[in-house]
């Protein structure tokens, strides 16, 4: 077995089993070579491992169909489903092991530092500069999550943004402005008292969102502040620490738990399908959940006969700062795979990043464009007219400062803090003390944190 296996094996064997879901961002896959660009001899097969399913998946085979039939004779793309997020990059772990990767991968937001760490990529960034492609048409905020240290490593494909929908058949029955979306969490609380049956309001409960780790996230980065140390991992030195007990995560927690302390706010637990099924409903007034979500639930409510409302992630305090992007994004491999492979998958990356395709994406799944030359396109600036709720994201997006704090945390346990957060969360809600509950969480991880770093030492 080379040394690519054994690291990525050393890197999966140093936090068990959890790391299948690991996070982005290191400089240590920098020394890869990129392959030089040429010409393919014949037709070159690139296998391409992805989890889009259902309308997303069509989307998918729609350009990669588009694509084959602009390259026959020369590059051929198999677009291959591997299951969700999880199911795909634990496989993925599996052929690294076989040393069968297939030569692209889309891998989601949090896998991202495994794939960077594994030493089985090579950087986005080596082909970016050997080409001189063109990055400025890449939205920054996107571009930002997948970059550390300067260095793109993953060209980004699928992005989304948690949003708060609200239903605005509902606010006109409690007398508030279906027109204005609630901008602080202070805001939030008080639109949901009024939208609260418990008070008299028209919807069972004012508020509701599942008991998601994600949320934290976006609300301490909506704050300024920052989940992981050093500046979110983002420089050139690696995360040492965990900080999500921080005073923005603290304020948070205390104001869902009153809500739902004081009956204002329901609980569905952990399952966010069930949180997106319970405003479907009609009978919620208030939730957040990804834009990925949006068309879904505008479909739903169109057959249940309510509105839905789009605003900004809701903060602590109006500020410049905002929410992270989620998602996934496109990794070439280099195991065993050969320079022109390697160059064929990047000219199907860069074919996925044109205006158009990105365009085509926006409008047929509801994922962001990528590209900010998207937006120019007719046939997408046409829809977000029509369905401007659409448009909120975009302009969250294009108005949140590209800060450490706004890129997120880039650490190599990073799904087993937003699991210990979740455990934190239904602590809360059963009587724990907020700061407690979290910063017990910050010291459990420690041992993960640092047996992580440790296992990047082994060859």
């Amino acid at each position: 077995m080379n040394k690519i296996a054994t690291r990525a094996i050393a890197i999966i064997a140093a936090v068990g089993s959890m790391v299948s879901l690991a996070a982005c961002g290191s400089d240590t896959a920098s020394n890869a070579n990129v392959p030089t660009p040429k010409e393919s001899d014949g037709s070159v097969t690139v296998n391409f491992w992805h989890s889009m399913s259902g309308t997303n998946g069509q989307a998918l085979d729609k350009m990669i169909n588009e694509f084959n039939a602009q390259n026959k004779g020369k590059i051929t793309v198999k677009g291959l489903y591997q299951g969700k997020y999880d199911e795909a990059i634990t496989k993925y772990k599996s052929a690294v092991q076989s040393q069968s990767t297939p030569t692209l991968m889309q891998i989601y937001d949090i896998g991202s530092r495994f794939m960077m760490d594994s030493g089985t990529i090579t950087p986005m960034q080596n082909f970016i500069d050997k080409d001189k492609y063109d990055t400025s048409d890449l939205q920054p905020n996107v571009a930002g999550y997948y970059t550390v240290n300067g260095k793109l490593y993953s060209m980004p494909f699928n992005t989304s943004m948690p949003v708060l929908y609200y239903n605005k058949t509902l606010f006109e029955k409690a007398g508030l402005d279906p027109n204005k979306a609630p901008e602080t969490l202070d805001e939030v609380k008080a639109a949901a008292e009024k939208l609260s049956e418990k008070n008299g309001g028209p919807a069972q409960y004012g508020f509701n969102a599942a008991v998601y780790g994600w949320y934290l996230e976006q609300e301490i980065a909506a704050s300024g502040e920052q989940y992981c140390g050093p500046d979110n991992g983002r420089g050139k030195d690696r995360v040492s620490k965990f900080s999500f007990d921080n005073d923005a995560a603290v304020t948070f927690m205390k104001w869902w738990k009153d809500m739902v302390d004081s009956g204002v706010s329901g609980n569905t637990g952990s399952d966010t399908t069930a949180a997106i099924n319970a405003f479907e409903t009609g009978n919620i007034g208030i939730t957040i959940e990804s834009t990925a979500d949006l068309a879904g639930v505008m479909d739903a409510a169109k057959q249940k006969g309510f509105e839905v409302g789009v605003g900004n992630y809701p903060k602590i305090k109006k500020n410049n700062s905002g929410p992270i992007v989620g998602g996934g994004s496109l990794w070439i491999s280099n195991v065993k795979h050969s320079d022109e492979e390697q160059q064929a998958a990047w000219q199907f990356v860069k074919f996925l990043s044109d205006p158009k395709r990105q365009a085509e994406w926006h409008t047929g799944t509801g994922y962001f464009p990528t590209s900010k030359k998207a937006l120019e396109e007719p046939a997408d600036a046409q829809w977000r007219q029509q369905y401007p709720q659409f448009d909120v994201a975009v302009k969250q997006l294009q108005n949140t400062k590209l800060t450490p704090a706004t890129q997120g945390c880039s650490a190599g346990v990073m799904p087993q803090a937003r699991k210990g957060v979740e455990k934190a969360v239904e602590q809360i809600f059963e009587g724990t003390d907020p700061k407690k509950a979290l910063s017990d969480q910050v010291k459990a991880l420690q041992t993960d944190l640092d047996d992580y770093n440790n296992s990047l030492s082994q060859k």
